[in-house]
């Protein structure tokens, strides 16, 4: 579980902090900074872009790479970085650190999953790789307890610098622990991992049919996760329901999300990836039904299946990648998933955008949402099925 724990740090800092801190940060920031309606609007579009050019980067140019060197180059970039937006005053200045923070998370995760896949134990690999996804989830904590308890005391600029001062002893601890896989495996004579150029990584993508239902999945998840995450909170105040029912849902998808990291991992492990897969997707579309049926009632359980399906998932197709690719194979084809996750999510914002403009109201997008959980669910069974079916291995098996 140390594997585990130090890349599940890494996600904190990476996406936790260089992700999300700042749209924490904001109201407190904009006492002192010009911050715009406008600017924030700018902020979300270009990181997202960034996030999704750094996905596609890895999945092109990854393979070509040292992961463990890698993750500490991003680890010590987002590090400077978290220092940077301490000390700088200019929007633009901002724009830039936050943009370059969000492509280094992307560039993260992927040396995470390389990296889990070479040197992690193959009976424990989707527990390892969805444990360091819940990072991602305790980064949201975290930022609830920088702003509760430092901020008061150091103010923004001190919220900053803490985060900066946790990413630098996070790079600290993974570097000790590379150089203890290092060692080990200079001892035992291991064979570069098959990795794919870009033409062979993009056939592999739309021909086999394990590469592409990945990259399915991540799509559907992206465009029901990234519009519901944009649209709830709207969505209660539409249906005039209490703001503090808002704060509760996000309280509880974060505490979920925790907890399902390494549960859903040990399930995958013990029982099969395309079990986890199908148990998460079937608790998310009942969840999300329940929300749809009765927005008052199951708002909360809508948010325990949200933090229970989304935040592993991540680890869980990794893992399932792994056990059919090999390692870079698997980093490459994860970097492209985070493209399509990213796409959904992009287009499920753009029909959310029309629908509320048309019609003056969210309830149809939910309905759009639930119907894509059901999607996800059959997609879930489909993998199911096709992983007892697969008995082979191909490119790069490990």
């Amino acid at each position: 579980m140390r594997m585990a724990i130090t890349f599940g740090s890494n996600q904190i800092i990476s996406l936790g902090f260089g992700l999300f801190l700042f749209a924490a940060m904001v109201p407190m920031m904009q006492q002192d900074i010009a911050i715009s309606h406008w600017y924030l609007a700018t902020i979300g579009a270009a990181t997202q872009l960034a996030y999704l050019g750094g996905a596609m980067l890895l999945g092109l140019f990854g393979h070509k790479l040292n992961s463990a060197r890698l993750l500490l180059w991003c680890g010590v970039m987002t590090s400077l970085l978290l220092f940077a937006m301490a000390i700088i005053q200019s929007p633009l200045a901002m724009l830039i650190v936050l943009v370059l923070m969000a492509a280094s998370a992307a560039v993260s995760w992927g040396g995470i999953v390389e990296l889990v896949s070479c040197f992690g134990q193959p009976q424990y690999r989707a527990t390892s790789l969805s444990t360091a996804a819940s990072g991602t989830a305790w980064g949201y904590s975290i930022n609830g307890l920088i702003i509760l308890a430092i901020v008061p005391l150091a103010g923004w600029q001190g919220g900053w610098v803490a985060a900066a001062i946790m990413g630098l002893v996070t790079v600290g601890a993974t570097a000790f622990m590379l150089r203890r896989l290092c060692c080990v495996a200079s001892q035992v004579e291991i064979e570069a991992p098959p990795s794919m150029p870009a033409k062979q990584l993009f056939r592999t993508i739309f021909k086999e049919r394990i590469a592409f239902v990945c990259s399915l999945m991540t799509f559907l998840v992206g465009f029901a996760t990234m519009p519901f995450s944009t649209w709830l909170n709207t969505y209660l105040a539409e249906l005039s329901l209490p703001a503090e029912l808002g704060g509760y849902t996000w309280s509880l998808i974060g505490l979920s999300g925790m907890a399902a990291g390494f549960l859903v991992g040990k399930l995958a492990d013990s029982k099969g990836s395309s079990m986890a897969l199908l148990f998460t997707t079937s608790v998310f579309a009942i969840g999300i039904i329940a929300f749809l049926l009765d927005p008052a009632t199951f708002v909360l359980l809508a948010g325990f299946s949200y933090g229970l399906m989304y935040f592993p998932i991540w680890g869980v197709l990794a893992g399932w990648l792994s056990k059919h690719y090999g390692s870079k194979a698997t980093m490459q084809i994860n970097g492209i998933g985070m493209v399509t996750f990213g796409l959904g999510g992009a287009l499920g914002n753009m029909i959310a955008g029309g629908l509320y403009e048309a019609s003056g109201s969210l309830a149809d997008l939910f309905a759009l949402i639930a119907f894509t959980s059901v999607l996800l669910t059959l997609l879930a069974l489909y993998i199911f099925r096709l992983e007892r079916q697969v008995s082979r291995p191909v490119i790069g098996a490990v």
